[in-house]
């Protein structure tokens, strides 16, 4: 996860991703490199617009989260308020066949 980290934090700082500028910012960090990943990573990120990439993703997630919250409330209370009916009517049938 840190190699990724990395590549967001260089591109966002404006920098070049390739692979001994990574190199730095994860030892910088305190980790050992391993270069596999290194490459692997510069690799993949070859050609991708990493600007385009963080709009794509964002954007369902912002509009998905707000929607679905306030149905859920909603939900939830009918439940609560059907377990508390429920609750009470069973509480006075168990009182009545005490009293027969």
């Amino acid at each position: 996860m840190e190699y990724i980290y990395t590549a967001l934090l260089l591109h966002s700082a404006g920098k070049e991703i390739n692979e001994q500028n990574v190199k730095n910012v994860i030892q910088g960090a305190g980790i050992k490199a391993d270069d596999a990943k290194i490459k692997a990573l510069v690799s993949a990120l070859e050609g991708v617009n990493i600007e385009e990439v963080i709009k794509q993703a964002a954007m369902p997630v912002a509009v998905a989260a707000p929607a679905s919250a306030p149905a859920q409330a909603v939900e939830t209370k009918k439940v609560e308020e059907e377990d508390k009916s429920k609750g009470a009517e069973e509480a006075a049938s168990g009182l009545a066949s005490l009293f027969g």
